[in-house]
């Protein structure tokens, strides 16, 4: 049966280190059966966001919770399971021995032949974890992670060691566990896996949610419709103020316009007769993604 309500809960959550704020004043609800993707470049604070949400770490301010209660309290009942990034195989036992010993911490495990059959390594069962190939292992953290059947499923750049096959094999493997009604939060740095998997994107950026919604809608936050034309001697300047234009790029004598009204745009151009080599397309998550969130500065030089 599923269950209903609020899985992940942060409210104002904050965790610096010395003066640098990895999670910056967080609010965010996930509700129960909802598979979520964190986006964000390398340093956004994704890690971070994770390890408060399990209880590795305690918020500086503000509070996290998981069905209602402490991270921990959640995590000790069983009702959470994790794949993170920071792991290393353990030496001299065999991935069902691995498994089964995991499962058996919990209080309603799943059967280790599902979750070797569920992360694609049953026929592994017998093989010694630390023998295993990078790829092999990531998909045991993901066994492990599934052994105690549980109600939250996080994972922390799950696919950063697999192959194309593999990164397919896995996904699939995901939304069956999501399909039974189960709660899901993945971060990633791959716009497409967030794009095609998750039922919301939370993008983050410096410690803070820049944006939170569906792929599409974060496409039409980011400016909807991309005019490329000519510029055939127009400024930039005079394009920005044309109907609908967000803003305007230019790149080897073309202009790139994002749009809130790509009509408008274009019926604009070809009034000025500025419509040579035009196209129209609509923003890319990739576009969207560059749009919301900013580069990380510089350091400075001493």
């Amino acid at each position: 049966m599923t269950q209903r309500g609020s899985a992940v809960s942060f409210t104002g959550a904050v965790k610096a280190y010395g003066a640098v704020r990895a999670v910056d004043g967080i609010d965010l609800d996930i509700e129960c059966g909802e598979t979520v993707a964190l986006l964000g470049r390398n340093g956004a604070g994704k890690s971070t966001t994770i390890g408060l949400l399990l209880g590795l770490y305690e918020p500086d301010a503000g509070a996290v919770e998981l069905f209602g209660s402490a991270p921990e309290r959640s995590v000790r009942a069983g009702r959470v399971g994790a794949m993170l990034q920071e792991a290393r195989p353990v030496p001299r036992v065999t991935v069902g021995e691995l498994v089964g010993f995991v499962a058996s911490r919990y209080p309603a495990p799943m059967p280790v032949s599902r979750a070797l059959e569920l992360a694609g390594i049953a026929e592994l069962a017998g093989r010694r974890v630390d023998r295993l190939s990078g790829g092999q292992v990531q998909r045991v953290r993901f066994a492990v992670a599934l052994a105690g059947d549980p109600a939250l499923l996080v994972l922390d750049e799950p696919t950063a060691a697999l192959d194309v096959e593999a990164r397919h094999a896995f996904w699939d493997a995901m939304r069956a566990y999501a399909r039974r009604g189960h709660t899901v939060l993945f971060s990633t740095h791959y716009l497409e896996e967030a794009d095609a998997h998750a039922d919301r994107i939370v993008v983050i950026d410096r410690g803070r949610i820049a944006a939170d919604g569906t792929g599409e809608e974060l496409r039409r936050a980011a400016g909807g419709n991309l005019v490329t034309v000519d510029l055939a001697g127009r400024t930039p300047e005079a394009l920005a103020l044309l109907p609908g234009v967000r803003s305007v790029e230019t790149r080897g004598g073309r202009a790139r316009l994002r749009t809130d009204d790509s009509d408008a745009t274009v019926i604009a151009l070809a009034e000025l007769g500025a419509i040579r080599g035009l196209e129209v397309a609509p923003a890319s998550l990739d576009d969207a993604f560059l749009a919301l969130t900013s580069p990380a500065p510089a350091p400075e030089v001493l």
